[in-house]
């Protein structure tokens, strides 16, 4: 009657021991889920900050970009107005040169002396 008592009693410790080695491995996976779990909202954080952080600088660079753009324009403007007043000079001049030339164009044609 004692072997039969001894099996179930070693049967029992082993499956106890199991029992705990289970519960064990669970608490550490539980432990490592919650300190995953904690790193992941950190990074999401630090990301938000990070992204923030790139936005305004990407804000400030555009900034910039667009009054350099602003001043080529501006510059681009200043320069089509000089060669639009100079090609109406020279249009006032040709036109100017035309009536001289018609005026005057007897006085310099030798078969009318």
């Amino acid at each position: 009657m004692d072997s039969n008592l001894k099996l179930p009693v070693a049967l029992v410790v082993a499956m106890g021991v199991q029992l705990c080695g289970g519960v064990w491995w669970v608490s550490q996976q539980a432990s490592t889920i919650s300190s995953l779990e904690e790193t992941v909202s950190q990074l999401g954080s630090r990301m938000a900050i990070e992204d923030n952080i790139n936005l305004k600088r990407d804000v400030e660079q555009n900034a910039s970009e667009v009054e350099d753009l602003w001043e080529d324009v501006n510059s681009l403007a200043t320069t089509i107005m000089q060669i639009s007043k100079l090609q109406q000079r020279v249009a006032l001049l040709e036109n100017t040169l035309d009536f001289i030339g018609r005026d005057h164009d007897s006085m310099l044609d030798p078969r009318n002396q």
